[in-house]
């Protein structure tokens, strides 16, 4: 079974402009144009996971004020009562500033939702922020994944809310079982995240690091390294689709460099054993 463990998706009625507006900023933010895989739609996003042996695709929503949780989680869970037709299940969306947290991640329990998306950056708070911590300490305690972005987001590179010190502060607090550092626990951070990160007893998702479309990518050389150091166990296959072309990051993992076990791991058996599933 394979499992991508980081996609997005748009309403459909807006996603051509959302995507048409992302490559903009990142073209302004970074100097290079970034072109999206597909149009951002969840019916697109089947397809894909059709056509590239892609079994489900962990949808993971951004909410970047308090009143999306609801919105959104509303949708996703309408959108897993449809699963096995196509391929999509969506996490829980949570925003730091919800002072209603827990209602919200015993609404997402309730739903069998499975984890929570945080996204630093977008939600402007820092990872070590209180207000993170009391939500991940509450999730892990409801046994939820919990996804966060980590280093440097491509749109936004004046400010990193996520580091390799912010997890570590973190985990003096709280070690919560599930946590997914996304990006290989730190985009553009990669070398720092080798010196801090790894080996700890954390999962880490591979969305978008190895994409060659863009300047600024992961090399399979140190992506492998990363693996094998840090444990295979606990790396999950993560595209950040529409940003990456499934197919094309599929192709890109088994070429890293990893043996069958770890790439059997690393794309499906690790996500299977989180999700329970």
């Amino acid at each position: 079974m394979i499992i991508d463990a980081h996609t997005h998706i748009y309403p459909d009625l807006i996603a051509g402009q959302t995507i048409r507006g992302m490559e903009k900023i990142i073209y302004n933010s970074q100097g290079f144009h970034a072109q999206a895989a597909s149009s951002g739609k969840a019916t697109d996003l089947t397809k894909s996971c059709e056509e590239s042996g892609i079994d489900l695709a962990i949808v993971c929503p951004v909410a970047t004020n308090t009143r999306q949780p609801a919105k959104l989680n509303k949708i996703g869970r309408e959108m897993n009562e449809h699963t096995d037709e196509t391929r999509l299940f969506s996490f829980g969306a949570i925003h730091p500033d919800n002072e209603d947290y827990k209602e919200i991640i015993d609404e997402i329990v309730a739903a069998d939702m499975k984890g929570i998306k945080i996204h630093p950056d977008y939600q402007k708070t820092e990872f070590d922020d209180e207000k993170y911590i009391r939500i991940m300490d509450y999730a892990a305690e409801k046994d939820l994944v919990i996804v966060t972005h980590a280093g440097e987001d491509i749109g936004l590179p004046d400010k990193v809310h996520c580091t390799p010190d912010m997890i570590l502060n973190v985990w003096k607090h709280i070690q919560p079982e599930k946590l997914v550092l996304a990006h290989m626990a730190g985009w553009k951070l990669w070398d720092e995240v080798e010196e801090k990160i790894v080996g700890m007893p954390v999962y880490m998702d591979s969305a978008i690091c190895m994409n060659k479309t863009t300047p600024i990518h992961l090399e399979q050389e140190q992506f492998a390294r990363i693996v094998k150091n840090h444990g295979a166990d606990k790396v999950l296959f993560g595209t950040d689709s529409p940003w990456y072309d499934q197919e094309i990051a599929l192709k890109d993992l088994r070429e890293s460099g990893l043996t069958s076990e770890e790439l059997e791991l690393v794309l499906g058996e690790n996500a299977k054993r989180l999700l329970n599933i």
